[in-house]
């Protein structure tokens, strides 16, 4: 999608919004009436705000988890838009949640070493979590990040932060034959991407110089000494050699409604709402487009394992979309990647794989398991299906899956297929759960 459809998309969302107000409105005698509708405002931040709002807040509950993060026996669940949960996950059984670090604007993040890397609206900041109990700020790289794809411009003091929802009534003048007077049209419009990872308290994240492990929702991935990051639009790279002193690298245009970002072996694989893009990353400083596997406008997060490519489909409003399906694709050649099966689902989200298992978030529907050594018969093999939750992201550990959804972090032993069992739960604590 092009930049310049966003106005007309912003137009036809308020008519949509404005619509059924309007039916709903009576003419009096005098034609003289209200209407309501919905908008979405802009809420401002100052630069100077946000540069100091970073702040170790002690554990708190879940509220709104977003993304999660596997490093060692370390969890790291966002809370969205709010800062970072550090779960002490030594014991799967009985994950401990031992802090959470106040970052404004934060959604995505990923850890090399002893260093997390997190968003900060319009900034990536660096984290120092040897200690985990005394996480600190060791560097920032200032305004790389898109706020909504609108930055306000590069040196104000201010930028847009978020929007909020606001009903508005008032007065609504006509003579009953669609003809109007007063009356306002007013409010922003946010086009936003759905898109929504051994130790003791007094121990330290193991100093080993590897990357942990993220989810198929992630923007973030690490590959060797580069950190990727994905906006709507954009990749943007960042050299973390120096792991404390990330330098932006280059920034490559990938055209509109961008997803996700999967790393497998020397390739990038990129999910966007109208295909899968893959990427040669064997020069980890210049990665080169390769081809693009075109499928219906649709929210696309994406795994690989082998020669294949699992990509899921779904419909829902940020996707506008109607596809609820499960895509195989041959990336053997990842400059020609051919389809060879679609699955029906019913609404697929995250995915992961672990071997021969398939591991797929339902949303509301659940999570389901299946056997895929034979990935042409993916639904003769559903091993669990797993309901009660909404499920949205999962990462498969070896024995262990985690599997992030509204209402917590669920942890699973799935060593034994055939008995795969709940271990824990870290519930939301929140009013409407």
């Amino acid at each position: 999608m092009k930049k310049s459809l966003i106005p007309v998309l912003q137009q036809v969302f308020f008519l949509l919004l404005f619509l059924p107000a309007l039916l709903l409105s009576s003419c009096s005698d005098d034609c003289d009436t209200t209407i309501t509708y919905t908008v979405q405002e802009p809420v401002y931040m100052m630069r100077a705000e946000l540069r100091s709002s970073f702040k170790i807040n002690g554990p708190r509950v879940l509220e709104s988890p977003g993304k999660i993060y596997a490093k060692g026996n370390y969890l790291f669940i966002n809370e969205m838009n709010e800062g970072i949960h550090i779960i002490d996950n030594s014991n799967p059984a009985a994950p401990q949640n031992i802090n959470f670090v106040r970052i404004p604007g934060n959604i995505d993040m990923a850890v090399k070493g002893n260093i997390l890397y997190a968003d900060s609206y319009i900034d990536l900041v660096a984290l120092d979590i040897s200690n985990p109990l005394d996480v600190k700020l060791v560097n920032r790289v200032e305004n790389i990040f898109p706020a909504y794809s609108m930055l306000v411009n590069d040196t104000a003091s201010v930028f847009i932060a978020r929007f909020e929802e606001k009903q508005i009534t008032e007065a609504y003048d006509s003579d009953c034959n669609g003809n109007t007077g007063r009356g306002r049209w007013g409010g922003w419009f946010a086009l936003q991407n759905d898109s929504r990872g051994s130790f003791n308290s007094a121990g330290a994240v193991p100093a080993s110089g590897s990357a942990g492990k993220g989810g198929s929702m992630a923007r973030f991935t690490i590959s060797g000494n580069h950190l990727y990051t994905v906006s709507l639009s954009h990749m943007q790279l960042f050299d973390i050699s120096n792991e404390a002193n990330p330098q932006a690298g280059q920034k490559i245009s990938m055209g509109w409604g961008i997803e996700t970002i999967f790393p497998y072996k020397d390739k990038l694989f990129i999910g966007t709402t109208t295909g899968m893009q893959i990427y040669d990353n064997s020069n980890p400083t210049s990665p080169v487009h390769l081809s693009t596997y075109a499928h219906v406008r649709s929210c696309d997060p994406v795994v690989v394992e082998g020669d294949l490519a699992w990509v899921t489909l779904r419909s829902g409003n940020a996707c506008a979309g109607f596809t609820n399906q499960l895509e195989v694709i041959n990336v053997s050649d990842a400059r020609n990647p051919k389809h060879i099966k679609t699955y029906p689902m019913q609404n697929p989200h995250g995915l992961g794989i672990d071997r021969s298992t398939l591991f797929l978030c339902e949303g509301e529907y659940g999570l389901k398991v299946f056997d895929i050594q034979d990935h042409l018969k993916v639904d003769q093999n559903l091993k669990t299906h797993f309901k009660g939750m909404d499920a949205y992201d999962v990462i498969p550990l070896g024995n262990t899956l985690l599997m992030i959804g509204k209402d917590g972090l669920y942890q699973y032993d799935y060593s034994n297929l055939s008995q795969i069992k709940l271990l824990s739960k870290i519930p939301v604590m929140r009013k409407d759960i």
